[in-house]
């Protein structure tokens, strides 16, 4: 197979009117809309490892001292187990190969010659899947944990708006480690391994599978200052669990902030790397 050489031009446009940002959020939307059996599927999943996780967690707090495991009594496990499987599918840590697809076919080429740049076209369309999961993924789990068992009601008022910036953060923050795990495709032309090794690793260090608070605090620290992968869903979960004091939590949210700012920049830096000189496979 021959190879041929894809020079980006440095005059493409590097920005997306709000209008066509809008229009790529609501293709987004329509996309994940459209598999209605897939997401009560999915849906359904959800709610059932809701209820193994969360016997499991209140089983751990059950046998510790004082009934409370990391700093969480039962009620607040319950909301960390149960918020969380309902954010499983708005942050999206897993299933999305779409960018590395396209590099390993070349059709990413087609991608690189439209007037939006592709991280930016990849993230509007990943805030319309988050928008979709949020309406259609979040709201049961939290409504079956509500009725089987009892969950913590926010009793802050900075909770709820909080907890609302939380999740958009981590939803872009979860975006740009996916793209740049994608990306590795670029240079490997198939990213299947660092995808696998980001899906066995996420679910660990987000504070999927338990909450984080449950490692020495010193691996916490590490982690939470080290690396993105708290902000994916530890630092929502513990807000909306009211884990910690609202300073706290502020500071948490912060520095999520910080993060996806960080990796959004850092796939935007990897996308112009590749762009410089892309070989096409078959071209």
């Amino acid at each position: 197979m021959g190879a041929s050489v894809l020079v980006v031009s440095p005059n493409r446009p590097s920005r997306a009117s709000v209008t066509t940002f809008r229009a790529l959020v609501w293709s987004g939307f329509r996309r994940y809309a459209t598999y209605r059996q897939a997401t009560v599927a999915g849906m359904f999943t959800n709610i059932v490892f809701g209820f193994l996780r969360c016997y499991v967690l209140l089983a751990v707090a059950g046998g510790a001292a004082g009934g409370m495991a990391a700093g969480y009594d039962p009620t607040q496990l319950a909301t960390y187990v149960w918020v969380g499987q309902g954010l499983l599918n708005v942050v999206g840590i897993w299933g999305w190969t779409d960018l590395s697809d396209r590099i390993r076919t070349g059709d990413i080429a087609a991608d690189l010659l439209r007037p939006v740049p592709p991280v930016t076209a990849y993230l509007a369309a990943d805030l319309g899947r988050a928008t979709h999961g949020m309406l259609a993924r979040f709201i049961p789990p939290v409504i079956v944990g509500l009725i089987f068992f009892p969950l913590a009601v926010p009793a802050r008022w900075q909770t709820v708006p909080l907890f609302a910036l939380s999740v958009i953060l981590a939803v872009i923050g979860s975006f740009a480690c996916r793209f740049l795990v994608n990306a590795t495709a670029y240079w490997l032309q198939d990213a299947r391994g660092p995808i696998m090794l980001w899906t066995l690793g996420s679910g660990v260090l987000t504070g999927l599978y338990f909450p984080l608070r449950l490692f020495p605090d010193w691996a916490v620290a590490v982690l939470w200052l080290g690396t993105p992968l708290p902000g994916l869903l530890q630092t929502p979960l513990d807000v909306a669990a009211e884990r910690d004091s609202p300073a706290l939590q502020a500071g948490l949210v912060a520095l999520q902030a910080v993060w996806a700012v960080i990796m959004l920049a850092l796939a935007r830096l990897v996308q112009h790397r590749a762009e410089r000189k892309l070989v096409l496979q078959g071209g």
